[in-house]
């Protein structure tokens, strides 16, 4: 991903049930007592990725992430209740992403910049899925901290060298809002004399651009392995920020977990 960030991608498919395939209605047709309520997985890992946006320093610490397969909510059937189903053509699904907060304590190189509390964002994206390619776009709102939009547009091509392997590899593009790029990017008029960098208004727009190349190993039907190198550039006024141009404007992150799949019956 493009950002600081312990982050997720919630691929969360909303079918009705006469739009489940007759293998999952069937599934569903089975007493309320054998049939899931709640499908998801869970990771749990390691990863590596810069302190802060723009920093020339890596960090290792936890990752975690989050996944929506199935959900029953009284009628309605989000995704489908198959823990083994890949979803085909336009699906929607849920996105999520943590970014951790700045401290100026944490970093010598932040001394005089103000502290940005850390930011918790939710939102809906929308998939087109084939066999062997994917493409996708999610928006998301920071429902804590930055209080604005991001978006994060990508395509992966997808290659299953064994029934367990999966690669995957594509481009990422990510956006955000003039509120967002001030509030990482900007330094203010007292923040430059009390940092010593210049004076900098950032605006929103395409803020980096990279790749991502990923793998994910199934053990067996619950538990798997996951990784995945990201490498993002900054570019228009996130590569022209003082605080970008002191550090760095490469962004490389690596992570590497534990997948588990828990299925719940309510």
């Amino acid at each position: 991903m493009s950002a600081k960030t312990l982050s997720a991608a919630l691929g969360l498919s909303v079918l009705t049930l006469g739009a489940l395939p007759a293998a999952a209605q069937d599934y569903l047709s089975q007493s309320a007592a054998g049939s899931p309520d709640l499908i998801f997985n869970l990771r749990g890992g390691v990863a590596a990725k810069p302190s802060y946006f723009g920093s020339d320093d890596l960090e290792v610490g936890p990752d975690l992430g989050f996944s929506l397969g199935y959900a029953r909510l009284g009628g309605f059937e989000f995704g489908n209740p198959d823990p083994t189903f890949e979803p085909r053509g336009v699906n929607l699904r849920g996105s999520f992403r943590y970014v951790p907060g700045r401290d100026d304590d944490d970093d010598a190189e932040l001394t005089g910049l103000d502290d940005v509390d850390s930011s918790i964002e939710l939102g809906l994206g929308v998939a087109y899925t084939m066999q062997n390619f994917e493409a996708f776009a999610d928006m998301r709102y920071g429902v804590t901290g930055h209080n604005t939009f991001v978006a994060d547009l990508g395509a992966d091509a997808i290659l299953r060298p064994t029934d367990r392997l999966t690669l995957t590899a594509g481009p990422r593009v990510f956006m955000g809002t003039d509120r967002y790029a001030d509030t990482y990017f900007g330094v203010s008029g007292a923040e430059s004399l009390a940092s010593g960098l210049d004076a900098y208004e950032a605006d929103g727009g395409i803020l980096s651009a990279g790749v991502e190349v990923g793998a994910t190993y199934q053990i067996n039907d619950d538990w798997g392995v996951e990784g995945a190198v990201a490498y993002q550039q900054f570019v228009n006024d996130a590569e022209d920020s003082p605080i970008v141009r002191q550090g760095s404007d490469e962004d490389v992150r690596v992570r590497l977990g534990i997948t588990r799949k828990i299925t719940l019956d309510f």
